[in-house]
């Protein structure tokens, strides 16, 4: 995996520098989804939650689908990411292949018949936003390292390991930071 932009973009992963102590941020990929003048929105891939999506949403079809925490901002509001094509025209692709959103009606119908596979979607509870500028200011204080979206990495990459996967799949120096010790007293 190369990294092809250096400035943050929809799209692109955001993968935290094994350094960073933010604990919203600590060891996390996201995927950036709409980043323009007024900031930024992204989902963070890798902290599953311990609810199922049945556990949260009484009236929804059966579906087994692990919910995720999108990030600090919101938490009281429900987001979907997904790769499913019957929804992908009233989605937002942000990646090849990847949807943020839809019509929910829709996908619940989807559900209902059991045309939705729990690998092609994740929910998240909340999302991570930026003010205009925030992003790029991180970014100069190296919070952050870019890299390329693949589908793998947001349905199908365990999220536990999906940080050290990521920066191991870019090669060279990152996959040497992927070996960084989380508590470096620990070495």
């Amino acid at each position: 995996m190369s990294i092809t932009t250096k400035k943050p973009s929809k799209g692109v992963l955001l993968i935290s520098e094994p350094f960073l102590s933010d604990p919203n941020f600590k060891r996390t990929v996201v995927l950036v989804t709409e980043h323009d003048e007024a900031g930024s929105v992204g989902f963070i891939l890798n902290r599953p939650l311990q609810y199922r999506l049945n556990d949260i949403l009484e009236d929804f079809p059966n579906l087994d689908a692990p919910v995720y925490a999108g990030g600090p901002v919101k938490q009281d509001s429900l987001h979907f990411l997904h790769r499913i094509r019957a929804l992908a025209e009233e989605g937002d692709e942000v990646a090849p292949g990847v949807y943020w959103g839809g019509n929910f009606e829709k996908l619940k119908t989807f559900a209902a018949a059991g045309a939705v596979n729990p690998q092609d979607i994740r929910f998240f509870i909340g999302y991570s936003g930026w003010g205009p500028q925030q992003l790029e200011t991180e970014m100069q204080a190296r919070s952050w390292i870019l890299s390329d979206p693949k589908q793998s990495f947001t349905f199908e990459n365990p999220p536990r390991s999906l940080w050290r996967e990521t920066l191991k799949a870019m090669g060279g120096k990152f996959k040497i930071l992927s070996n960084y010790p989380e508590n470096p007293m620990h070495n």
